[in-house]
């Protein structure tokens, strides 16, 4: 399982990712969000930041 920030809204497995937002999905599916813009992969140095920005 990996993080991913969404760039767009969309609906996963029945429940709503929000743009902007960090969830964490299978490594397949990370990868072909990525690849289609949807959602970019985070890195565990990334996720500790933002979470960091965010309290």
């Amino acid at each position: 399982m990996v993080y991913v920030k969404m760039n767009v809204q969309t609906a996963f497995h029945g429940e709503l990712f929000r743009a902007g937002k960090t969830y964490e999905v299978d490594e397949n599916t990370a990868e072909r969000w990525q690849s289609s813009n949807i959602a970019e992969i985070i890195t565990q140095n990334q996720e500790t930041d933002e979470s960091e920005m965010n309290d």
